[in-house]
């Protein structure tokens, strides 16, 4: 580490700008495996004192590697080399719970819990549930990680009477609601672009005004009753959505 932040090789004139100098060589020992994913980088007037460089100077260079996505600012915490992520392709046909999709690829499913617990219903959980007056709300956040890397934040909203004890669910919504005879058949999901705001960035594991997805959720039981309202923050460097498309059969010609 003393090495990287050595003085020895910032150069006034003919290198570029110093603040890009030291990006450079910060995003060089990332490349290289020098700094692997999680390593934690000095306090900035630390990085100061060693490279010989000014405090301004240092920053500007953090915040254009925290903008790239390659270092990862957590409040109280410090600096680090953010998490590599995998892209993930889901596909846009299936009815799946995300411990089930995790599974598929072999990949560890891990539930860091926001809340669980029942509430007085919003205005927006009233109507996508059909809930009446005095019905209660289920509600469950938390961030869905895999192979420990933060890929989603997850709030899902369910009427009381369909999961009275919020608690119960562990890891997977669906194997709960599939015990309980009501897992979803169909669903109506509504996928949309996002800039995630500062918690929910730090949440995820990104820069504040990071690319993201919503998306929205809406599932169905047999008889056609609501039985979840599901709202999700996905990471935008993590997920490719993938759909089959065809053409319709009357409009099909013999090749």
């Amino acid at each position: 580490m003393e090495r990287l932040f050595a003085p020895e090789g910032f150069v006034e004139v003919g290198a570029g700008p110093l603040y890009l100098q030291l990006q450079r060589r910060i995003g060089d020992a990332i490349a290289s495996g020098r700094l692997k994913p999680g390593d934690s980088l000095p306090p900035e007037r630390d990085m100061a004192a060693m490279t010989g460089l000014s405090r301004v100077t240092v920053r500007k260079a953090v915040e254009g590697l925290v903008a790239s996505g390659q270092l990862v600012q957590k409040r109280g915490s410090g600096t680090f080399v953010a998490l590599r992520v995998e892209r993930l392709e889901q596909a846009l046909s299936l009815l799946t719970s995300f411990t089930e999709d995790m599974a598929r690829r072999g990949k560890s499913v891990e539930s860091v819990w926001l809340a669980r617990g029942l509430h007085a219903p919003a205005p927006e959980e009233v109507m996508a549930l059909g809930l009446g007056a005095g019905d209660r709300v289920a509600r469950l956040e938390r961030v869905r990680r895999s192979d420990g890397v933060p890929l989603a934040i997850e709030r899902a909203s369910l009427s009381a009477q369909v999961l009275p004890e919020p608690e119960a669910v562990e890891a997977s919504l669906y194997a709960v609601l599939q015990a309980r005879g009501l897992r979803p058949v169909r669903a109506v999901q509504r996928i949309s672009a996002a800039n995630l705001g500062v918690r929910d960035a730090e949440l995820l594991g990104v820069p504040a005004g990071a690319a993201g997805l919503r998306i929205e959720r809406i599932g169905y039981l047999p008889d056609g009753r609501v039985v979840e309202f599901t709202r999700s923050l996905y990471r935008g460097d993590a997920y490719d959505f993938a759909v089959e498309l065809k053409l319709p059969e009357a409009e099909r010609t013999d090749q």
